[in-house]
């Protein structure tokens, strides 16, 4: 017993009045952008277990925890530890204004998802808008803020009226109630608990764990920009003069699990259409791109077109492909294609 307390007095101080709920917040929001940022684990169970847990529980704890730092009563915290030694709480409990443990697990979850819908209502007025990253680390500060709040609100309590969690409590009754059974209906209950949310939790790692990519794609669009400067999938310009350039958006989503390299190729066609087939007779390059997206994230350039060639009904076709193009692009060997009509004039009318 002497060593162990020897071993706690080894830790910093701050650790050591660090409320352990809270701590365990702090880790589960570092191991759900560690397996969301980090290359190694990504499209693994991790990514889903911890992603599932930051999104529906722990920004709702964190707060309540702020909102509530007070037990319900003394008895939540039967144990505590003071700055230097460790030490039985014998003060008297004392009624607190807390909320009990249930509903704290309630109140977190239904918290959690209106935080995370107020964020991502926020994130869609600002530039970057609702993706993967910025929801992450709008919702992870949100959360690490969150935990401070609490943690600095419960220790301007006195130690006896401080929320804890019962982890010895809860560990000794599980013991009990698995390994100590009154009857045989009561270990067979237990047995059938057990199996239940083992199999709860492979039903939702399960299929992370073996899909092989059939659900991966990506998304390729061409946006312009309307008189407010809103980007739009709409409104493409269609008149175009020989030399003059006129602006357009072409973008990219990545959802193959992992970084992939493109090639985009801009070409500006003349064609011919005949008994349904159409014939490229004459075409130009306008643009190439080679942009290395990561997974779930989205690449968008704005380019500028500019014809060199005049005609009425030219194809302005964006070619998509995953790593390099090869000799002759054209739609047959493209990965994605898009394509707008457009009338191109020699001079200005």
């Amino acid at each position: 017993m002497a060593f162990e307390s020897d071993l706690w007095l080894l830790i910093p101080r701050s650790v050591r009045r660090f409320p352990a709920d809270l701590g365990a917040v702090v880790c589960i929001v570092a191991l759900t952008c560690g397996s969301v940022l980090l290359p190694s684990p990504y499209g693994t169970p991790l990514r889903i277990v911890f992603g599932l847990l930051f999104v529906s529980f722990v920004p709702g704890y964190a707060c309540i925890a702020a909102l509530f730092p007070e037990a319900k009563d003394g008895g939540d915290a039967s144990e505590s530890r003071t700055d230097d030694v460790v030490e039985r709480n014998t003060a008297l409990p004392r009624p607190g204004r807390g909320i009990y443990g249930t509903e704290r697990i309630l109140l977190s979850i239904g918290t959690s998802i209106t935080v995370v819908s107020m964020i991502a209502l926020l994130l869609n007025f600002t530039p970057w808008k609702i993706r993967l990253v910025p929801m992450l680390l709008a919702t992870s500060g949100f959360t690490l803020f969150a935990t401070g709040l609490a943690t600095h609100r419960r220790w301007k309590l006195p130690a006896n009226e401080r929320f804890a969690v019962p982890y010895e409590y809860w560990a000794s009754l599980g013991r009990e109630k698995l390994l100590e059974p009154d009857s045989r209906t009561e270990l067979a209950l237990n047995i059938a608990l057990v199996m239940s949310l083992l199999l709860a939790v492979g039903s939702v790692t399960y299929p992370a764990a073996v899909q092989d990519g059939s659900d991966s794609f990506t998304g390729f669009y061409l946006l312009s920009e309307n008189e407010t400067g809103r980007l739009v999938a709409d409104d493409y310009p269609s008149e175009f003069t020989r030399g003059k350039s006129k602006p357009l958006y072409v973008g990219i989503r990545n959802r193959e699990h992992r970084m992939t390299n493109y090639t985009v190729v801009v070409l500006l066609q003349r064609v011919e259409t005949a008994n349904g087939t159409v014939r490229v007779t004459e075409s130009q390059e306008l643009h190439r791109f080679h942009p290395s997206v990561r997974a779930n994230e989205t690449w968008r350039v704005k380019h500028k077109v500019t014809p060199r060639m005049s005609g009425e009904q030219l194809r302005l076709q964006y070619l998509l492909y995953k790593g390099d193009a090869p000799p002759r692009p054209a739609a047959g060997n493209a990965y994605r294609e898009l394509h707008l009509w457009v009338n191109v004039s020699a001079s200005n009318r």
